[in-house]
């Protein structure tokens, strides 16, 4: 089997020009196959506030209204998305920048209205990713680059956590690929201690992952990312690793990039 990094890539290289073109660099030196997948940054929120339109936000999830909607389509599909691929194409990667409804490579369901109103949003669901059309852009010599909308496949964008289609993607992908997925964020990997950055943690199995929630070392906010992850393992991925953008050139070296997530 052919090896595949999924990487996605969050606000804190998509928002600073200097972290994202050293980013590019070591992404484009990454040996085999590759995909990207990247959020929107604080660029749709700065948009719409320049065209008189309120973000909406309801515990960090965004509401996605037709506003908002076609402002992330500009935004995520556009601007963001197409700067990114011209500074691989600059660093000899041949990027594609997609959205889920190119080559139909990713549907989503309208998340259903229960409590709250998310609007255009879309959830994955088992099938959602088709593997098949991608390998064959990876086979091409293609570097998929894909922004976080998908489709439902009657003709409407969905706005789509970035996350979330990373880990769909590495999942539906393992059938084909020996698939590593890698969150690129704003820490050097999983901290024994929050505020030093020297306390990384190099490896997490299940077991020592029941223990670090038990010792509340890892709480809060990354306990549903290191579920997701964990489930992505469970469901054929070979590896996750966490770990800050800046290091990703040491990612050959298995001890010297980030935390590493196995069975």
């Amino acid at each position: 089997m052919q090896a595949l990094h999924i990487i996605k890539i969050g606000g804190n290289v998509i928002d600073n020009s200097e972290n994202l073109h050293r980013f590019l660099k070591d992404f484009t030196a990454l040996d085999g196959y590759k995909i990207l997948v990247h959020g929107g940054g604080k660029v749709a929120t700065q948009i719409s506030e320049t065209m008189g339109i309120e973000a909406k936000l309801v515990d960090g999830r965004r509401i996605t209204d037709i506003d908002t909607l076609r402002i992330v389509t500009m935004v995520y599909a556009g601007l963001i998305n197409k700067n990114i691929v011209a500074q691989l194409q600059r660093y000899g990667n041949n990027a594609i920048g997609l959205t889920g409804a190119d080559g139909d490579f990713i549907r989503a369901k309208k998340r259903p209205v229960k409590t709250i109103d998310y609007g255009f949003a879309g959830d994955l669901f088992e099938g959602s990713i088709n593997p098949q059309n991608i390998s064959k852009l990876l086979d091409g010599g293609f570097t998929p680059v894909f922004c976080a909308l998908t489709h439902d496949g009657e003709g409407q964008l969905l706005n789509t956590n970035a996350d979330t289609i990373a880990s769909a993607l590495a999942v539906a992908l393992s059938a084909l690929f020996e698939t590593t997925l890698v969150y690129c964020f704003e820490k050097k990997g999983v901290l024994q201690d929050i505020n030093d950055e020297d306390s990384l943690i190099r490896e997490i199995n299940p077991e020592r992952y029941e223990k670090l929630k038990t010792e509340q070392i890892i709480h809060s906010g990354m306990l549903p990312k290191m579920d997701n992850a964990f489930t992505a393992i469970s469901c054929g991925v070979k590896a996750v690793i966490i770990g800050h953008s800046d290091d990703l050139g040491q990612i050959k070296n298995k001890q010297g990039f980030g935390t590493r997530l196995s069975k």
